[in-house]
Order: C-alpha cells, then sequence, then structure tokens
C-alpha cells in the first residue's frame, strides 16, 4: 500500500517541514498537531496503527475546521514510513536520546518524528541513527515525558526558527 493523502490544502514539498507521528493513540493530541501543522505551514505524516479513525469526532474537533490547510500523509506501517521518505533528513525524539534538541541543526524539508504516546519511538529506530536522536530536557525524576502535541510544539518551533520561520509572519 503507498501513503495515501488524506487531505491537501497544501503541498508537502513546499513544506519548511514535516511533522510525523509514529502510531498515535490519542485524538486531541493528533487534532492539536494537525492544528500546529496548518498554522505553521508543516506537512503531517500519520504512521499506522493509529489509536482512532481518523473520521473521529474528538480528532476533527481538536483541528476544528483548519483540516483543509494542510498535508496529511497516511503510511500504513513505519517501514513504509521510512522508505517514502528515505530521502529526507529526519529527528526522532525520544526521552532517550542524549543529545538536547537545541544542539541539533534543522535545514528546510527535515522530518521530526514523534512516537506513540505510552512508548515513544522503538528502541532499535533510535539505535539506527544515534546523532539524530534528539530530546527536550526535563527535571529528572519529575515526569516520564511530556504531551506528546506539546513536544511537537517545542520541537517544532525550535526548527522554524533555526530555519528563519519561512512564510511565518
Amino acid at each position: 500500500m503507498q501513503p495515501q493523502d488524506r487531505l491537501s490544502g497544501v503541498s508537502a514539498s513546499d513544506a519548511p517541514l514535516q511533522i510525523a507521528l509514529v502510531e498515535p493513540e490519542i485524538p486531541p493530541n493528533t487534532g492539536n498537531v494537525a492544528r500546529l501543522c496548518a498554522a505553521t505551514g508543516c506537512a503531517l505524516h500519520l504512521v499506522e496503527p493509529l489509536g482512532f479513525s481518523i473520521d473521529d469526532r474528538e480528532l476533527k474537533r481538536a483541528g476544528l475546521d483548519y483540516w483543509e490547510h494542510l498535508s496529511i500523509t497516511l503510511h500504513p506501517s513505519l517501514d513504509a514510513f521510512l522508505a517514502a521518505t528515505s530521502g529526507s533528513r529526519r529527528w526522532y525524539f525520544s526521552t532517550r536520546a542524549s543529545l538536547a534538541y537545541t544542539s541539533a541543526e534543522f535545514a528546510r524539508g527535515d522530518i521530526l518524528v514523534f512516537g506513540k504516546e505510552t512508548k515513544g519511538l522503538p528502541g532499535e529506530l533510535l539505535a539506527r541513527d544515534p546523532d539524530h536522536c534528539l530530546r527536550i530536557p526535563m527535571r529528572p525524576g519529575s515526569v516520564r515525558s511530556i504531551n506528546l502535541s506539546t513536544a511537537v510544539g517545542i520541537a517544532t518551533y525550535a526548527a522554524l526558527e533555526r530555519i528563519g520561520f519561512p512564510g511565518l509572519q
């Protein structure tokens, strides 16, 4: 199965950055990320299996009426996503990474990859490319992780700032 554009308000190739959610489980988090993508012009990749239906009422409510303003590509598996994006640089976000996101040299077209809310990204994926694994610093012992949509917002705006906020005012 090929990746499918479910909604296309903009072209993924014109996006300053791309955001990938691998097996997201909570509809409002994905809806919030979709809204962020609509606001910033970033393309969104959703990697199945999803923990909800793409038509989920809560997902649409969280994204409000912004769905037509973004490009969403649905991938049937992590392997399919990796194959489809093999020509792009990917940054993997994980609490297990050793590099802080502030050390990354983000560039236009990069893909910011985030794992599912309960488990994050697979360890074997992170082990393949440790130089592109990033973390968001937190106080030790305070929480396991921060909310997925919050993490995506932090990383996205840091990357956008690094590339000069293209198309934003």
